[in-house]
């Protein structure tokens, strides 16, 4: 069997992106954090969540995303988000933020549950349509990351590997990480075969990102 090649995603034409625009840039705010499955929102909307090591860059894109400068909270001490945030996006979309993983210097009992809220939530949440799963561009997929697209995979969610801080290496450094990626990618059936490339500071493909989370609802 043929290995998926795993392109950069296309760029997007101007009705999709303006349709992404429209939905993450408008009515967007923060509806609640969650630390327990029965705390989840109801069901009721197509949701996409965001996954990825601890400072990855998870809250910088979601704020660039909506074009807010803080309605997720950004860091420099991984691990602060402790549990699933959730945010409204007009009455279509819920946004979901993660807890960041691979953080070891964290107290045991609180990454085991963080572990087990992100199994169970993966495994669950029948409203789900993808996973974004971050990867550093400086860094490419580590074994943590393993982990949570193993995860994925067993719970049958499509995921996206969206290579965040691509202004933080040069061009040689960037393809260098997205064969490392693609490599990877082979051994994971939940993957989706294209990649994403962005920069929260920068903005590279983020109205590219909003365009497809757009569409997905649409589907």
């Amino acid at each position: 069997m043929s290995s998926l090649p795993f392109p950069l995603a296309p760029p997007l034409d101007d009705a999709s992106i303006e349709a992404g625009r429209k939905l993450l840039t408008g009515d967007v705010e923060f509806l609640k954090g969650v630390v327990t499955m029965d705390g989840l929102p109801p069901a009721d909307r197509v949701e996409v969540c965001f996954a990825g090591r601890s400072n990855v860059g998870k809250s910088s894109l979601i704020n660039a995303l909506t074009g807010r400068k803080a309605i997720a909270r950004t860091s420099n001490t991984p691990g602060r988000t402790q549990e699933i945030n959730y945010f409204t996006a007009g009455e279509t979309l819920y946004l979901v933020d993660l807890p960041g993983y691979g953080f070891a210097k964290a107290p045991v009992a609180v990454v085991e549950g963080w572990q087990n809220l992100l199994k169970t939530y993966l495994s669950g949440r029948v409203t789900l349509r993808r996973a974004f799963v971050l990867v550093d561009m400086r860094h490419g997929v580590k074994d943590v990351d393993h982990q949570i697209m193993a995860l994925l995979d067993r719970a049958a969610v499509t995921f996206q590997v969206v290579l965040t801080k691509a202004d933080k290496i040069g061009a040689a450094g960037r393809q260098k990480t997205l064969d490392q990626v693609r490599q990877a990618l082979n051994t994971h059936p939940a993957a989706f075969p294209e990649l994403l490339v962005t920069s929260s500071e920068s903005g590279a493909g983020i109205a590219d990102l909003r365009g497809i989370i757009a569409g997905l609802t649409r589907k």
